[in-house]
């Protein structure tokens, strides 16, 4: 019989914000040393700790959690010249450390929730050079 996740959202499950960004930070220290994206992430982000709050603030959201984060992040990954190469180096990494730091059935949901994000990412990077002007 399949294991479902329970009524409490993922967020709840996983402990909240504090193992939240306890990930990430783990997992970005990773990121910034890996060949193909720690470059390009070297180019943009200057200030590391607030990052990784902006980006906790995301997975907040995206996670059942407080919906903290309004930015446009799609479109700030449009003019990064991102290829499968890219994405599939974010995703191997942010696999290895959610089922490192994160319990069995969590880490496994939210591996679902970055492919399924990243699924969109590749098809809005594919389709637009320019982000839309207001």
């Amino acid at each position: 019989m399949p294991i479902s996740p329970s009524s409490a959202s993922l967020f709840d499950r996983i402990g909240g914000r504090e193992p939240l960004v306890k990930l990430l930070r783990y997992f970005y220290a990773d990121v910034r040393q890996h060949n193909e994206i720690g470059p390009i992430f070297a180019r943009h982000i200057d200030d590391w700790p607030s990052h990784i709050e902006k980006i906790a603030d995301f997975w907040s959201g995206a996670t059942g959690g407080p919906a903290l984060y309004n930015g446009p992040m799609p479109w700030k990954h449009v003019r990064l010249g991102l290829g499968e190469v890219h994405f599939q180096a974010w995703l191997g990494l942010w696999h290895r450390h959610c089922r490192t730091h994160l319990p069995p059935l969590e880490a496994e949901e939210l591996i679902q929730r970055a492919e399924t994000i990243g699924l969109r990412l590749r098809q809005i990077v594919a389709l637009h050079d320019d982000p839309p002007q207001n």
